[in-house]
């Protein structure tokens, strides 16, 4: 069966696929990836149905380009009255340092029925989605709307659940790649959501898991996006030598002018090398890999205890933005990926243009070397 060509029906001059980065990614940096060549995206996963429309009409008033906009596929949680009360008293000492007191927050999540609906409604030309799946009747009323749907998937299995929902792309998620897992799928069929063993079995390294993913799905005429560790134009060339389309790269922007994320956060960035990231549910109760600071290593020895997303993160909430707005990166979700030592802050479009550069070169590399031979 033919491939399906990303490139081709979203009509991108350029393999790129800024990651959706939620809290951190903005309309402008969306805006200016897409405009150099690439996709932007927008992490709508923690944003209102009126913000993500909002968002969305922005990226538009910036760029006439297409944008895509990312969602946690999740289910609003009811959690028992002493797992929060535990969590909170687990958390005091922390937020005591800040003079405030851990408390309930007046809801866990956005509700996604909701957030799908303001998706629709905004008719990006990319709908993806973390987390977990849609159903089939979901996906065909995003292609109705004239979206191209993309899955996010850390195993082969979680592919080809994707494909089987009728996903027009896949990203292979691997573990190098910075924030959280959206791993979805337990090992054992009909054993309900995965467990911390599931997660930890999900570690699946990008090279293999690209690799893989693409033998799976290239029959199917199923385009695979890799994702996880790729910095620069090498890294791209070296996806697609694998199989991928495209690549999607979410900590090669995070230092971008156009980032939302703040001073402190951006120093984190500039000191950082791969050995500095670490795996952890210490902040939002779903492993995700971030850098190591006070508060990773404060609560490690709970890391199997904290309640699971995104209770675990909304009752650290307030606490993250009281370091952001201290300018304090000690109680920070550091989100980062192991190839975080590359990072450039420049504009988007710049870093855009420097990696065209570099993908360009490789690839002529790759050529030369074959005709040595």
């Amino acid at each position: 069966m033919p491939q399906r060509s990303l490139r081709t029906t979203l009509g991108l001059r350029l393999p790129i696929i800024q990651g959706p980065m939620t809290g951190s990614d903005t309309p402008a940096l969306a805006a200016a990836v897409s405009a150099a060549g690439g996709l932007g995206m927008l992490g709508c996963g923690m944003r209102s149905p009126a913000a993500m429309a909002e968002a969305a009409a922005e990226v538009r008033r910036r760029t006439d380009r297409p944008f895509g906009l990312n969602l946690f596929v999740q289910d609003t949680p009811a959690p028992d009255a002493a797992t929060v009360q535990a969590a909170m008293a687990r958390l005091a000492p922390l937020y005591a340092e800040f003079g405030l007191q851990a408390a309930v927050p007046a809801r866990w999540c956005e509700d996604f029925s909701a957030q799908f609906e303001a998706l629709i409604e905004a008719r990006p030309a990319v709908a993806s989605f973390t987390f977990g799946i849609l159903d089939a009747a979901q996906v065909e009323r995003l292609h109705q709307a004239g979206c191209t749907v993309i899955g996010t998937a850390t195993t082969v299995a979680e592919a080809v659940a994707w494909a089987d929902v009728g996903a027009d792309a896949v990203v292979a998620s691997g573990m190098e790649a910075g924030g959280h897992r959206g791993t979805f799928l337990a090992s054992q069929p009909g054993a309900g959501a995965p467990s911390l063993a599931d997660f930890a079995a999900a570690m699946v390294g990008t090279l293999p898991l690209v690799a893989q993913c693409v033998d799976a799905l290239a029959p199917r005429g199923l385009p695979v996006i890799a994702a996880g560790g790729i910095m620069d134009g090498r890294g791209i060339a070296a996806a697609q030598a694998l199989g991928a389309e495209a690549v999607q790269m979410g900590t090669a922007f995070l230092a971008a002018d156009e980032s939302g994320i703040g001073r402190a956060y951006r120093d984190a960035l500039a000191t950082a090398t791969a050995t500095d990231t670490r795996t952890t549910r210490v902040f939002s109760g779903r492993p995700a890999r971030g850098i190591v600071n006070t508060m990773m290593d404060r609560l490690q020895a709970d890391e199997a205890t904290v309640p699971a997303y995104p209770v675990q993160n909304a009752l650290t909430g307030a606490l993250r933005r009281a370091s952001a707005e201290a300018g304090r990166a000690d109680h920070l979700s550091l989100w980062a990926g192991q190839g975080v030592a590359a990072v450039r802050p420049m504009p988007a479009a710049d870093l855009v243009a420097a990696l065209e550069a570099e993908w360009r070169a490789a690839l002529a590399r790759q050529s030369a070397l074959l005709e040595t031979r």
